[in-house]
């Protein structure tokens, strides 16, 4: 079965922890995510074991539940691709909608929440949390700024099997 969807690149804007000395007053870190609705965006999203295969063991699972979400939050794929570990999409969100984090949290605990579970190695906190061990609990976006980036992204997208090594090659990819 090919994994394959269309995708694009993204961009590191932000993060937080739950501790960060460093920060003048003890204030914590916040996300700076791009917040435009009606806007395109790049994302990756990581699995929490990188050495994990995951999301192409059950890319069908994954078939799902975006199209789940797609039905109840609606949102564009402009390009995507899955790989064992980790996945690439480009989005373009509805003109009255800028919730993207809303749309993977329900991708991500709806993929969980699917598969059978296996010996994941689970945090404190994650157990606190009643997580599991599946997804980074981070992911990267970059909002697509115009025609030209659109398409560095999708190249990247469409070329990312290859620099990990698991084709030659781009293939055409695959619409569903």
């Amino acid at each position: 079965m090919n994994p394959w969807r269309n995708i694009d690149e993204i961009y590191f804007v932000g993060w937080a922890t739950s501790h960060q000395p460093n920060i003048p007053g003890g204030q914590k870190m916040r996300y700076r995510r791009a917040n435009i609705s009606g806007g395109t965006y790049f994302f990756t999203v990581n699995l929490a074991n990188r050495n994990g295969k995951l999301l192409t063991e059950h890319i069908d699972v994954l078939r799902r539940v975006v199209k789940e979400v797609k039905h109840s939050l609606p949102f564009h794929i402009i390009a995507m691709v899955v790989l064992p570990d980790h996945l690439h999409a480009i989005w373009q969100l509805p003109e009255t909608d800028a919730d993207f984090s809303m749309r993977w949290s329900l991708i991500k605990a709806k993929f969980s929440k699917s598969i059978p579970k296996t010996n994941e190695q689970l945090s404190c906190s994650r157990r606190a949390k009643r997580e599991r061990g599946i997804w980074q609990r981070r992911f990267w976006e970059h909002q697509i700024n115009d025609d030209e980036d659109l398409e560095r992204h999708v190249f990247y997208i469409f070329n990312n099997p290859v620099k990990h090594g698991y084709v030659r090659r781009p293939h055409r990819p695959c619409h569903y």
